[in-house]
């Protein structure tokens, strides 16, 4: 981007017309003098020259909370070889051990350290060393930021402290003084206070943004705790994935959305994350599975995963939602027939005195042929039962204070694309057909496609939040699983044929043509064109998709313009992840293994170390002038040169 701000007040025009002076005026309030309008174009000024921020993407997290905490806690790898640098021979193996693990969990570290800490004496010393070692770190980091973000990294209270801290060779205070300085928050027990609020500083300054890039839930234990983790950071953007804006819609009402979620925690035994984390009570499927399906043996509903409840019981649990969810997609279809995908209501295809179902004209026998709460004669329809299950459960879903925060949080923070530094970042795909063509989907009744679709669908989805509003309800549905949704990416999602067929054939879900057309160049390039990316140095990031590494399949695709960042993050599909690290001087990609525990890390020095794979390396390290931050700021510099000409005018007065 190289942001040229030389000419930016000489490009301004002579004075401001009248809609600008009423913008200059409420920037006045900010900017009440000359002098402090001049200071923040300086400050700005500055800033475009700083290096770029380190900005850390992942993506299909399906509610590996653990995993996610190290990965953010230890930087996608990058802290350890940042203290092995700092440090040296300065700290030995067992000290470096220590140092990392109270960056990493700074609450766990103290207690289990509490023995050897008992003694004032011994926990001063401790204290005063590991705090200088932080402020080492957060002094090797600072030179990245301007002062004002590195003090916004620390609570208000404590900037004063950590400034001493910091400009403690610089000011030559001698040892007295700091010593004098830190002791008093031993002697009140406050001293591992302003260690965790240390950890936080050094982790938060070595991620400038942390982007994920859909799916934060379903298949790993909880999602509410990963998304209590995200909501901690403090520079965090989302791409929604198909699985997010399912819970979106469950939170806003609507049936069908509420019933995939249901029953993808059933099948993968995540009842605590309902339960527990958003006190909604499943009591009303566990009666309406003792009622309805009280002697099926349900064995095609077998759940995945290790839980509380007995499995037989779960999976007829499962079994009711499905056939719910089944039902409410039957009744969503009829009510979108733009939808175009009546072929995938299958309940009145099921001819129940053969044991049969017709699927794109193949006819099939069935696994399962226990439909109690089927009326044939309308199979959408939901029995008395199932009403009275939804009604209570569509009332816990929308009364739960946790889920409309975090869900709020997910939708506020959220987008169907980003674009950082020529990276164009989404979860799922662009809809194109085999030629490379962009597909038309309609969105309120106008048809869209390319980035159009995207923005289309970020306006429906922020409406749905607003309004609630039956048809983008439906839509938020439509997004998980519609064939030109391009959060799904696929021409349908064969749940029901994975259940109650055994013909394989019928399970298969054809992919999106864009998931091999991004191996070559020049489709890539055409993505970039209508995203308004930079042909030569966008590059395509998105998930959805698990790279099948042990296949010898590779995230980046063959000629270099994309990647897929989705590697099975979750353990029940196969326990890996990546990070895709966007820093100043290259673009790397980091694959992590498998987590063990928080004790594991504390007690035997357990971490994630990456395997390192580099994408871009750039000849001149990057600034902030390059990127899309720095595009915003000289804008900002245009208007701030506006206020000075019209303070300089006395168009508008200072204000003393």
């Amino acid at each position: 981007m190289n942001v040229d701000t030389t000419g930016v007040a000489r490009s301004l025009p002579d004075g401001p017309d009248e809609r600008n002076l009423v913008f200059l005026r409420s920037l006045a309030k900010r900017y009440p003098t000359m002098d402090a309008v001049v200071a923040r174009i300086a400050h700005v000024r500055a800033v475009l020259t700083l290096p770029k921020g380190t900005i850390h993407v992942v993506s299909d997290v399906h509610g590996e909370h653990k995993k996610l905490k190290h990965i953010i806690n230890n930087a996608s790898g990058t802290l350890r070889p940042l203290v092995d640098e700092v440090f040296g021979e300065k700290l030995n193996d067992a000290e470096r051990h220590e140092l990392l693990e109270f960056i990493y969990y700074p609450r766990e570290m103290a207690a289990s350290l509490a023995p050897r800490l008992s003694d004032e004496a011994t926990r001063r010393q401790y204290f005063r060393k590991t705090l200088r070692c932080q402020v080492d770190l957060i002094r090797a980091l600072a030179w990245r930021y301007s002062l004002k973000d590195v003090e916004r990294v620390f609570p208000p209270a404590f900037r004063g402290l950590f400034g001493e801290l910091l400009f403690e060779a610089e000011l030559e205070r001698g040892e007295s003084y700091v010593n004098a300085l830190l002791d008093g928050f031993v002697s009140h027990r406050k001293d591992l206070e302003l260690v965790r609020l240390a950890s936080h500083a050094i982790r938060n300054l070595l991620i400038y943004e942390l982007i994920v890039a859909g799916d934060l839930g379903d298949r790993g234990p909880r999602i509410d705790k990963v998304i209590d983790y995200i909501m901690r950071q403090p520079r965090v953007s989302i791409t929604w994935g198909n699985h997010d804006v399912t819970w979106l819609g469950a939170c806003l009402g609507s049936d069908v959305c509420m019933a995939t979620v249901l029953r993808l925690s059933l099948r993968y035994q995540r009842i605590d994350q309902l339960e527990e984390g958003y006190g909604i009570p499943l009591a009303p499927i566990d009666k309406l599975a003792r009622e309805a399906y009280g002697s099926d043996p349900a064995e095609r509903f077998g759940a995945r995963g290790v839980g509380n409840r007995e499995p037989l019981h779960v999976a007829r649990m499962q079994k009711a939602m499905a056939i719910i969810q089944f039902k409410l997609e039957g009744q969503a279809v009829e009510r979108n027939p733009e939808y175009d995908m009546e072929h995938r209501t299958l309940l009145h295809r099921i001819d129940p005195n053969a044991g049969t179902v017709t699927i794109d004209g193949g006819t099939y026998p069935l696994l399962d042929t226990a439909f109690p709460t089927i009326d044939w004669s309308d199979p959408y329809v939901l029995s008395e039962g199932e009403e009275e299950c939804l009604a209570v459960l569509r009332e816990s879903f929308m009364a739960s204070p946790i889920l409309w925060q975090q869900m709020q949080y997910v939708a506020g923070h959220g987008s169907t694309y980003l674009e950082r530094d020529n990276v164009l970042i989404f979860h799922g795909c662009v809809p194109v057909d085999e030629e490379g063509n962009f597909l038309e989907m309609k969105v309120g009744g106008e048809s869209y496609k390319g980035k159009a679709l995207f923005d289309a669908l970020n306006r429906a989805v922020h409406r749905a939040v607003r309004t609630r509003a039956p048809r983008d309800l439906d839509l938020l549905w439509y997004l998980w699983t519609g064939p030109l949704s391009p959060l799904f990416g696929k021409d349908r999602m064969a749940t029901f044929e994975t259940y109650f067929v055994a013909d394989k054939t019928t399970h298969k879900e054809t992919k999106n043509p864009y998931f091999a057309l991004i191996h070559t160049r020049a489709f890539c390039e055409r993505v970039f064109e209508d995203f308004g990316v930079n042909r030569e140095l966008g590059l395509i990031v998105n998930g959805h998709v698990p790279v099948k590494v042990e296949k010898g399949e590779s995230p980046v695709k063959t000629e270099g313009a994309a990647v897929t960042i989705d590697g099975a993050f979750s353990e029940a599909y196969g326990d890996r992840g990546y990070t895709l690290v966007l820093k100043a001087g290259r673009i790397y990609l980091a694959q992590h293994s498998h987590f063990e525990s928080v004790a594991a890390a504390i007690s035997t020095g357990a971490d994630i170390i990456p395997t390192i794979q580099e994408i871009r390396r750039y000849d001149k390290r990057r600034t902030v002038g390059d990127t899309e931050r720095g595009l915003m700021l000289v804008q900002e510099l245009a208007v701030l040169e506006q206020l000075v000409q019209a303070y300089t005018d006395n168009v508008i007065r200072e204000q003393e």
